[in-house]
Parts: structure tokens; sequence; C-alpha cells
């Protein structure tokens, strides 16, 4: 049988690899947005003689703003780099220490690890690093999509420029914001909230709102059924 730590770390690895992809296209802004190169051909033009440039111009284009971008892009990359190596190591720390039980509260945590004060530091030395690392990471990228905004705007082609500079930040700030929200969790709470494990929710009652319209649904068909009953009493007349 294979042991859960490594079907925990297999796990955490391939999510990892999906998201390099993401935070690629969505910090090289520069680089992968479509932008509008001047041509005299007509092969892949619109009808003011523009095209889309490719990968190679984008990276070689002299413009003064367009290169700063690009270098405040590798800056936002790098700092997503720092950024996922701490939460990787976190997470790593988490599997080889840590384990998950169904059977115990979400919270249970906090008072099992105070038995272990060097288990108790480490965690809230990691959960610290993470937080404050992650809050950096999201300035620097909200200035990155900032200066990535105007050259959009100056370097517009299609609608294609306004899609993929949507989509590549969206996917983007989705994992920020994911991030974020389990960094604050862990600090605040004092516990140890994995940034890629996540488990299915099975639905096992009824709704609380179905279940009030049910009943009182049910009470007030009731309350008819007597009216209708002393009614007919009423009608009935006495031998």
């Amino acid at each position: 049988m294979i042991d859960e730590d490594i079907v925990q770390r297999i796990k955490v690895a391939g999510i990892f690899l999906l998201q390099v992809y993401k935070v690629t296209t969505g910090t090289m802004l520069s680089l992968f947005i479509p932008q509008s190169c001047e041509d005299n051909s007509l092969t892949n033009t619109t009808e003011s003689g523009s095209r889309i440039c490719s990968l190679q111009e984008n990276y070689e284009n002299a413009d003064g703003y367009h290169k700063t971008v690009m270098y405040w892009n590798a800056f936002s990359f790098l700092t997503f780099f720092t950024y996922y190596m701490i939460e990787l190591r976190r997470e790593e720390w988490a599997i080889k220490f840590l384990d998950i039980d169904n059977d115990k509260p979400d919270n249970s945590l906090k008072e099992i690890i105070v038995k272990e004060p060097k288990l108790d530091k480490t965690m809230d030395r990691l959960n610290l690093w993470y937080y404050r690392t992650l809050l950096f990471n999201c300035g620097v990228y909200g200035i990155n999509l900032g200066l990535s905004a105007k050259l959009v705007k100056d370097g517009y082609h299609s609608s294609s420029t306004l899609s993929c500079f949507a989509s590549f930040s969206l996917l983007v700030l989705m994992k920020l914001y994911n991030s974020l929200e389990v960094a604050r969790q862990s600090v605040k709470n004092d516990k140890m909230m994995s940034a890629y494990m996540s488990e299915f929710v099975s639905f096992n009652v009824l709704d609380k709102d179905y279940v009030e319209a049910k009943q009182k649904a049910s009470e007030a068909v009731s309350v008819e059924e007597v009216f209708l009953d002393v009614k007919e009493e009423a009608i009935v007349p006495q031998p």
C-alpha cells in the first residue's frame, strides 16, 4: 500500500506544476499578451494594417516603457518564485509532521501541538513567513497589473488583447486570493491549512430553509383542515 505522505507529495507536486504555467503567463504579461505590430503584409493583419507581435518581437521591443514593464514583470515572477518556495517548504513540513483526521475538528491541532513546543514554534514561524511574503507578493503583482494595463492600452491589437490580459490576470488573482485566505486563517487561528489539498464536500442533510418551508406548509394545511371541519359541523343540522 502506498504511503499517504507520498500520495500527498505527488498531489502537491502536480498542482504546483500546473500553477507554474498560469503564474508565468500571468506575470510576464508584456511577453504573452497579444500586441500590435506594424506590417504591410496581409498575413494575420487587421484592416488598419497591424498584426500580432510574436513572442520574440515582444521580447526584443526596444521601447523604453515596454522594457520597464518587462523588467517589472520579471521581478514579479521572481517574487512569485520566492513565495512558492516558502509555500512548498511549509507544505512539505506539514506533510512530514502533521496529518489529517476527518474525525477531529479543524481547530483541534491548536490543543495538540502545544504539547510539542518545537513543532509549535516552527509552525508559527512558517505561517508568519508565508503570510508576510504573500502580502509583499500581492503588492508587487498589483503594481505589475497597473503597469501592464497601460501597456495593453498602448499596444492594443484586438479583443484578444483584452481577453488574454483578463484571463491571465484572473488566474493569478484567484491563486493569490486562495493563498491569502489560507495564510490569514492559519496565522489568526494558529493552525496549518494546506494551500494545495482540498476535499470535496458531501451534502448529507436536508437544507434548513427547505425543512422550515415544508413545516410551515404542513402547519398551514393542518389549520385549513381544522377550519373546514368546524365549518362543516356548523352547517350540518342538529337532529
